[in-house]
């Protein structure tokens, strides 16, 4: 039987993750103290072994978006659990799936 095999696009495709944040109050004194604070962070996000590709600061319930590449959910469950376990915001992590790959699922 014939397999549809994936495009070089879908071989190359990095899992992308969607990274909402709420900073505790600690972390809005220190993001007022060092506005730098949020580069740096995503700097160690990438020490990590992910990659933060788009961020945006929100109104609402989230202060943050983040949109994530990481090879595996492991590799995003660490990034999650060291960033949490600093007790200067929670995090509350999504699976993207890219809409194409939605479509054809079902």
């Amino acid at each position: 039987m014939w397999e549809k095999r994936p495009s070089p696009e879908e071989e190359d495709a990095v899992p992308t993750f969607i990274m909402l944040s709420t900073l505790s109050p600690e972390g809005v004194q220190t993001l007022k103290n060092n506005p730098q604070r949020l580069r740096e962070v995503n700097q160690e996000i990438e020490q990590l072994g992910a990659k933060v590709t788009a961020q945006w600061a929100v109104l609402g319930r989230f202060d943050f978006v983040n949109v994530i590449e990481a090879p595996d959910e492991t590799t995003m469950a660490r990034v999650s659990l060291e960033l949490g376990s600093r007790g200067t915001a929670t995090y509350e992590s999504l699976s993207a799936i890219p809409i194409d790959d939605f479509v054809s699922a079902l």
